[in-house]
């Protein structure tokens, strides 16, 4: 999440940003770190729009950067990994109480919710 909120920071100041040195400044070198990250920057456009279609009168730019990020990272894990949803959305509320407020974890929390029940 935090390698994600730093990529985002980058590329909205119009800097060039390389994944691998993020990943390897955060002491995060790990395979499975490196298909997040890389996952979520592909998908980026198909996870925002998953977002958003399942937000409720909010889009995902109207979060806060973090609560975006957990998000995001959520979303990609529930479509594009074999990581048990449980795993996931506790995962993602563990985040979101430790870099969110509690309004936010709620909004991903109900996001999440509704995508377990749609699949």
């Amino acid at each position: 999440m935090i390698i994600l909120y730093q990529y985002e920071l980058y590329k909205k100041i119009n800097s060039t940003v390389d994944i691998d040195a993020l990943i390897k400044q955060n002491d995060c070198n790990d395979s499975f770190v490196t298909q997040l990250v890389t996952g979520v920057i592909e998908n980026l456009t198909k996870i925002d729009e998953i977002a958003n279609q399942n937000l409720k009168d909010w889009t995902i730019d109207r979060i806060d950067r973090t609560g975006a990020q957990i998000l995001r990272l959520a979303i990609y894990e529930l479509n594009y990994t074999a990581t048990p949803p449980k795993v996931v959305i506790n995962e993602a509320i563990e985040l979101a109480k430790i870099y969110s407020d509690d309004s936010v974890r709620k909004i991903i929390n109900a996001v999440l919710d509704k995508l377990i029940a749609n699949e």
